[in-house]
């Protein structure tokens, strides 16, 4: 691996992805959750600028770049206090699963779309009483033997941006008709399509992204819903699951870093005695140390994306699940200082951090909670028996 850990190229994109946020800030951002809408004109100035799509294929009309170059939009969207959450799901997973695995026809009719901002699509696999084990996904697939279609049924809960997508790549299983056991696979399910519904989960967190359950009662989906190879979907699954691990990273280092150059501006400014508070080791060094465990943290997910676009899926597997601890404790110390730093003010809507102690949780727990990682850690990387 390269000593050097951003190119020039990816410097300059940092600084004009940053330029980018400045523009819109987190008063954009606050105002369109409160409205109850979705950052759309940013998200259409970021795909026209080519951001949203610089991890997809050229010929599909992406920057040709990867999943090292989408997180870094992703981070300084987030530092700007603007995240555009819908990344991590659509050109990340989606995008990045169907340009490695989709048909000439998928990669055709959806990668255009998701390169230029014009489509979006959702993801789900986390169901009811599965939770963090997939292997007790209950969504079930089964060919129609006359037509050769396939029927879909099953729930799935907590799925992002289903209501703006145009369509949700759903994780199910199959019947492997050699053994009789199920393997997971992944199909495109239109948001239109018969007996797929959904209802809004009511959550307490603000965001512009709403969650849902959804329904899906014998869908019937064309046999080419089914993307990549049937005897491959774990393999398939992971390549989308990687990279939304390490865009999670993305979002909560960015976030960190939001709340940390406010808390950091507050404290040179603001004098209780004679001096600024910034100038009291009491303050000081808990903000340092949450800017080195964020800086850290983005080593690690920096490692993770090398690693994932090097094609070395195993390496990149334990990477971003360690870059996506690492950067979702630094975030949520990093806005807990912040909101200590400014006492009451960071309480109050005029600062804006103090809807960032929920958000910061988020990455503790999504896609994949911090204990299942350590486990993961535990496993795979120290040889330990299971416990499980």
């Amino acid at each position: 691996m390269s000593t050097v850990i951003e190119t020039e190229e990816q410097k300059a994109l940092r600084a004009a992805v940053a330029a980018l946020g400045k523009r819109y800030g987190r008063a954009y951002f606050t105002s369109v959750v409160q409205a109850g809408g979705h950052p759309d004109e940013l998200w259409s100035e970021a795909a026209k600028l080519g951001y949203l799509g610089v991890n997809l294929p050229e010929e599909y009309g992406g920057g040709g770049g990867g999943i090292t170059e989408l997180c870094l939009v992703l981070e300084e969207l987030g530092a700007a206090g603007s995240p555009l959450l819908m990344m991590v799901v659509s050109p990340a997973i989606c995008g990045t699963v169907i340009a490695r695995f989709g048909t000439d026809a998928q990669k055709h009719a959806w990668l255009p779309g998701l390169a230029d901002g014009t489509r979006a699509m959702a993801f789900g696999i986390t169901e009811p009483d599965a939770g963090s084990n997939s292997h007790r996904i209950t969504t079930t697939a089964r060919r129609d033997p006359t037509t050769g279609e396939w029927l879909l049924t099953g729930r799935k809960v907590f799925v992002s941006g289903v209501d703006i997508a145009d369509a949700t790549l759903i994780v199910g299983r199959t019947e492997d008709a050699r053994t009789g056991s199920l393997k997971p696979c992944l199909f495109i399910v239109p948001r239109d399509a018969d007996g797929f519904r959904r209802r809004q989960i009511d959550m307490e967190l603000q965001a512009p992204e709403k969650q849902f359950e959804l329904v899906l009662d014998d869908v019937r989906l064309p046999a080419d819903a089914l993307v990549g190879d049937e005897d491959a979907g774990l393999l398939q699954l992971f390549a989308g699951l990687n990279p939304e691990r390490i865009m999670t990273a993305a979002f909560a280092l960015g976030m960190g870093r939001y709340a940390l150059a406010r808390a950091v501006d507050y404290a040179k400014e603001r004098s209780v005695w004679k001096t600024p508070i910034g100038a009291h080791q009491a303050l000081a060094h808990p903000l340092a140390q949450a800017h080195i465990e964020l800086e850290l943290a983005r080593l690690m997910m920096q490692k993770a994306a090398r690693l994932y676009d090097d094609g070395d899926d195993v390496g990149a597997g334990e990477a971003a699940n360690m870059a996506k601890y690492a950067a979702a404790e630094a975030c949520v110390k990093a806005v807990d200082q912040a909101v200590h730093t400014l006492g009451g003010n960071g309480l109050t809507r005029e600062f804006g951090l103090a809807s960032l102690v929920t958000a910061a949780r988020v990455a503790r727990i999504a896609p994949v909670s911090r204990e299942m990682i350590l486990n993961y850690v535990s496993h795979q990387t120290l040889g330990l028996p299971k416990s499980y």
